[in-house]
């Protein structure tokens, strides 16, 4: 994978954010591979689909590209809340390319993606309304609320500048891709049980240290009145699908 982008590519162009969009779309046409499947390259989309970026032409599986200069804070901008929150529904949402580059150098520093099946209705969150001033007065866009991921969601691709071998990130992403045989709700609670676990900070955990996340989880589902048989229920899922492995006592572990 070669980290800087061809600048060649952009000099018909003045206007800075034309440039970044030219560099990372060519960069990405020739760098990028499908995380589902073997397919080293991936297919840029036709210039009139909305959302998606890239397909893969041996699986199928979409992809959108977000770039941006700085370094991946704990939002990332994105489109309209409402078509994004039934995208999420109807399980149209592609895996996200989230890209960080040097604006002085045009290398990639960072890359993570994001799959698909990780994206909940709790990991996004509407922005204000546009002003009645607005050209699109009321419109209400939305952010990705990175930190809502559990971290297993955002496998990296490049670290650092450190490129991350492929058959790794098509492990990572193999490994939680059962969440795609769930409906959109059951897929957030799994994710959202699998977060907060891991924000334990360590591989054994008791089911109580889990507990004391329920009012938090009360937040994100408040619809629920029955968190913690919840709670138990997404442990079992994730042990039942060779993530975490039950110890006796009320006891757990990553595996």
């Amino acid at each position: 994978m070669d980290l800087c982008f061809d600048v060649e590519k952009a000099q018909n162009y003045k206007s800075l954010s034309q440039i970044a969009r030219v560099l990372t779309e060519d960069w990405a046409t020739k760098n990028l591979f499908c995380a589902s499947c073997k397919q080293v390259r991936l297919r840029p989309a036709h210039d009139n689909t909305k959302v998606i970026d890239f397909i893969c032409d041996s699986c199928s599986e979409t992809y959108q590209l977000k770039s941006q200069s700085r370094p991946l804070g704990e939002k990332i901008l994105d489109a309209a809340y409402e078509p994004m929150i039934d995208s999420i529904k109807r399980n149209k949402t592609p895996n996200l390319f989230l890209l960080h580059y040097n604006s002085q150098s045009y290398c990639a520093e960072n890359l993570l993606i994001v799959p698909r099946y990780f994206l909940s209705l709790s990991c996004i969150e509407p922005r204000k309304p546009l002003s009645v001033n607005a050209r699109r007065a009321g419109w209400i866009g939305c952010n990705i609320i990175l930190k809502g991921i559990p971290v297993d969601g955002k496998i990296p691709i490049i670290e650092e500048s450190k490129v991350i071998s492929p058959n790794l990130i098509r492990e990572s992403y193999k490994r939680f891709r059962f969440l795609l045989e769930k409906r959109y709700d059951a897929r957030g609670w799994t994710a959202d049980v699998l977060k907060v676990v891991r924000e334990l900070g360590k591989t054994d955990f008791t089911l109580d240290e889990v507990y004391a996340f329920d009012q938090q989880l009360q937040k994100l589902h408040p619809e629920n009145k029955h968190i913690r048989p919840k709670i138990r229920q997404q442990l079992q899922i994730l042990r039942d699908k060779g993530i975490l492995e039950f110890r006796g006592k009320g006891k757990y572990g990553f595996i």
